[in-house]
């Protein structure tokens, strides 16, 4: 088989695929480990397409469906690969197989599929995230630009654009700071960090390929929390550790089949208030949970099809109520879970 020919064959093995359980027990205890971690991990959901989203169709959307046909627009999730949620609640999931961006709205029962302009479509949907005002932002790693939408779903502008060409090499992880509104982005191929102001304009970058403190070797993934900026440094096997104004900081982290250690890290996120950094590995299929110093305090998940297993895992983040999503790829779902603080659950059941 070519070169070629087995880059389609990867490329339609999700489709082929058996799908992962649908539904599991709510909630499903899980705490790894078993002892010595101030924390508890739970699985909460499991969620494989816009019904568990809690999108209902309405009357004449399934009679037209029943006269006319489906609509064409996917309500299953085929390749999720990241995985975004917004203060309003809306959670937004990447699709890379299908090329679009899922909306789910359960608060408006409103399933929408993000695709970008006529055109110029979403072709590579990597990176997301959302500002204060409801505004997404996706990074398209093929076409090297970044699409942004309103807060209603409807495509706006291009960041990144230069005369139909995308600026970036290959954009893949995007966080918009909480604070300043300022855009990150991991240019995976150039080995940099960009950060945008609100109108899209590039006002720094750091970086190049390496492997000292604020070198990278192909990033794929930034998360942003207060006066820190966390970027996954994929091929360095670590992560590294900034100020917002990119002064390196710290980084942990290594190549090591041992927990603490990382093989293919995919997917950051973290956790302001608990002060966690949870990165998502793909192929060891585990979430480890580190504390901002880069101590290894919990992992969650192993290879598998059932509840709180992954198949390839790589995007995750965290909800305002303080959730965890990680989306499962190859399993064609996204899992919630729970952490829970064993100390404040002790105090709480002994009230």
């Amino acid at each position: 088989m070519g070169r070629r020919q087995a880059h389609w064959a990867l490329w339609l093995l999700p489709l082929f695929l058996p799908a992962a359980s649908r539904k599991a027990a709510v909630p499903v205890p899980l705490a790894w480990p078993r002892s010595g971690s101030p924390y508890r991990v739970e699985l909460v959901d499991t969620m494989v397409g816009a019904e568990d989203f809690a999108i209902r169709r309405g009357m004449f959307s399934r009679l037209g469906e029943a006269l006319l046909g489906p609509s064409g627009k996917p309500r299953r999730l085929l390749q999720p690969f990241s995985v975004a949620a917004d203060a309003q609640g809306r959670i937004l999931v990447s699709d890379s197989a299908a090329a679009v961006v899922h909306l789910f709205d359960s608060a408006r029962n409103r399933h929408q599929v993000l695709q970008g302009p006529a055109r110029q479509r979403l072709r590579s949907p990597i990176g997301m995230d959302t500002d204060a005002t409801g505004n997404v932002y996706v990074s398209d790693s093929a076409l090297g630009k970044i699409f942004v939408f309103d807060r209603q779903g409807r495509f706006q502008r291009f960041l990144g654009d230069l005369r139909g060409e995308g600026f970036f090499k290959r954009p893949t992880g995007l966080a918009v700071h909480p604070e300043s509104g300022h855009l990150y982005v991991t240019d995976t191929l150039r080995h940099k960090i960009y950060r945008l102001d609100t109108r899209g304009v590039i006002e720094s970058e750091w970086g190049r390929r390496g492997s000292a403190g604020g070198e990278f070797n192909y990033p794929t993934a930034v998360a942003c929390a207060g006066d820190r900026v966390f970027v996954l440094d994929a091929m360095n096997f670590r992560v590294q550790v900034f100020t917002p104004e990119g002064k390196f900081i710290s980084a942990f982290g290594d190549l090591r089949n041992a927990p603490g250690g990382f093989f293919r890290p995919k997917g950051l996120a973290v956790d302001a208030q608990r002060r966690l950094v949870f990165v998502v590995d793909a192929l060891f299929e585990v979430v480890q949970v580190f504390s901002y110093e880069g101590r290894l305090l919990l992992a969650f998940g192993h290879g598998g099809t059932g509840p709180g297993e992954f198949r390839l895992p790589a995007g995750i983040c965290l909800r305002p109520d303080g959730r965890i999503l990680v989306a499962d790829s190859y399993n064609r779902r996204i899992q919630v879970f729970h952490v829970v603080e064993i100390l404040r659950a002790d105090r709480s059941s002994q009230r």
